[in-house]
């Protein structure tokens, strides 16, 4: 069984990861998304309203798992057996950061590899930055994020 891990904060999911979650798991036997936990850094969800919207949001994937995890990404997946990364890539920008990541992680375990997934174009503006901005100006974020995150955000901004 070929189990794949898909890092990130995830601060919030939006359609781009999902776009990414999605192709992934119709590559691999089990994807499990986790959530990294940096207490460096501050976050505009907590981890359990991450995880909780990012279950929300793929319930209908059937091989994709939710957790979360505090450390290096590469001790995570020996943890749990898998032997791929997924990381998804939105514009040649990315790749750059993503390439010395991957190398790292190489060098750490070169057992485990990395797989690059190019969002759908009309995601690739998305990030979760922009997405945290729009919904704190009370913007509608609805086209950029699964419905579950808009209405939470939705909810969270205009009963705030």
């Amino acid at each position: 069984m070929k189990t794949a891990i898909y890092p990130g904060s995830f601060d919030p999911i939006t359609k781009g990861h999902l776009d990414v979650l999605k192709r992934a798991a119709d590559i691999f036997d089990k994807v499990i998304l986790v959530v990294s936990v940096n207490v460096n850094k501050k976050n505009f969800l907590s981890t359990e309203e991450k995880i909780r919207l990012i279950q929300e949001s793929c319930k209908d994937i059937e091989n994709v798992e939710v957790d979360s995890f505090d450390g290096l990404t590469i001790e995570y997946a020996k943890k749990r057996n898998a032997n791929v990364l997924i990381r998804g890539l939105r514009a040649v920008s990315d790749f750059e950061y993503e390439m010395q990541l991957s190398q790292a992680n190489s060098a750490l375990c070169s057992d485990i590899h990395t797989v690059f997934l190019i969002t759908k174009p009309k995601y690739n503006f998305i990030s979760s930055g922009t997405v945290r901005e729009i919904a704190q100006m009370r913007g509608d974020v609805s086209k950029f994020v699964p419905p579950p995150v808009a209405k939470f955000l939705e909810e969270k901004y205009t009963k705030g």
